[in-house]
């Protein structure tokens, strides 16, 4: 054999097959995404998503605390509101009272250095259940959605959140935030991530079911991009790094790693996140159920794919189990 067709050399041993990896996996890539009902005091299994529940605000210590110890650094707050009263504009979504402000709060006394972060969409508000105001002939309505998008995201910062992550898809909409957190004094203290190649996925049904948003008409193909458009969601990612996003999300993770990939080369100097969504978590855990493989062997393998193509971010519901995983 020639010298240079000799490769196995360098990943002979444990050790040298990790130093194979550009970057290696750690505890602090990883962002918790959490539901937060209104009913303070619960603990609701989500059927569809293995080991996940709704969480009350005064169970938040409990359901935390541990993973705090066990290096927890960031979560990502996801309202589910059952007793508010929906409208087409989301109105519950930025309620002083209700579930995302209340945890804020409460996660900022309870963990003063976990990282908050929420998501920004009306979905989870609007009595369509679509993410945007709509028009009468129920197409979306830019301009008022927008504005209302970055009302909800600056009452999250002045409420303590550390990051707004919009994941609403509409055009404009990280300007919009951005320059409503800038002109409240909020622009150097709250982070802007932005859901930027959000794809119409078939992979999201687990978080409807945990998030209650699902559409009451029609679908979301008219806002997020389509599975194939590559082109887009480069356009995309360029323009909220040029609108001001300080970190550039990819959403799903597994079926647009080249996205990732894309998004690392377009925005060099950008942190790049993924969002391993439900529909993802979801099938590793059936594959494992079945016996298709190893669950913990999986969970990395998908992982570290997402830090190949260049995540430094991962938003994932193993989180907790990655937390034990690295700690070994």
């Amino acid at each position: 054999m020639e010298i240079s067709s000799i490769l196995q050399g360098g990943y002979q041993h444990p050790l040298s097959r990790a130093w194979q990896s550009r970057r290696q996996l750690t505890k602090s890539m990883f962002m918790y995404p959490i539901f937060i009902t209104d009913d303070p005091n619960a603990s609701v299994e989500i059927p569809t998503l293995p080991g996940q529940r709704r969480w009350g605000v005064n169970r938040l210590e409990e359901f935390l605390g541990p993973l705090v110890q066990k290096g927890l650094a960031s979560v990502i707050l996801f309202g589910v509101p059952f007793k508010c009263e929906k409208d087409g504009r989301g109105t519950p979504a930025d309620d002083p009272s209700g579930p995302v402000i209340q945890a804020i709060k409460r996660l900022k006394t309870l963990f003063p250095l976990l990282y908050i972060a929420c998501d920004v969409c009306l979905c989870e508000y609007t009595s369509h259940g679509h993410c945007g105001l709509l028009h009468q002939d129920g197409t979306i309505n830019t301009e008022p959605s927008v504005e209302r998008l970055a009302e909800v995201a600056l009452n999250y910062a002045l409420a303590g959140a550390h990051c707004v992550a919009p994941s609403d898809m509409m055009d404009g909409r990280v300007a919009a935030i951005k320059r409503k957190l800038i002109d409240a004094g909020l622009g150097n203290k709250c982070t802007l991530m932005s859901y930027s190649a959000k794809f119409a996925s078939s992979l999201y049904g687990p978080f409807r079911d945990a998030a209650g948003s699902a559409p009451a008409f029609g679908d979301r193909k008219c806002y997020q991009l389509p599975p194939a458009a590559k082109g887009l969601a480069k356009r995309a990612i360029l323009r909220d790094a040029t609108e001001g996003a300080d970190i550039i999300m990819v959403k799903p993770a597994l079926p647009y790693l080249d996205v990732i990939a894309d998004a690392a080369e377009l925005a060099p100097d950008h942190p790049i996140a993924c969002y391993q969504v439900s529909g993802e978590f979801a099938m590793i855990h059936a594959g494992a159920k079945a016996g298709v493989y190893e669950l913990k062997t999986m969970a990395f393998e998908a992982a570290e794919s997402m830090v190949r193509a260049g995540a430094g971010i991962i938003l994932s519901y193993f989180t907790p189990e990655f937390l034990d995983w690295l700690s070994a």
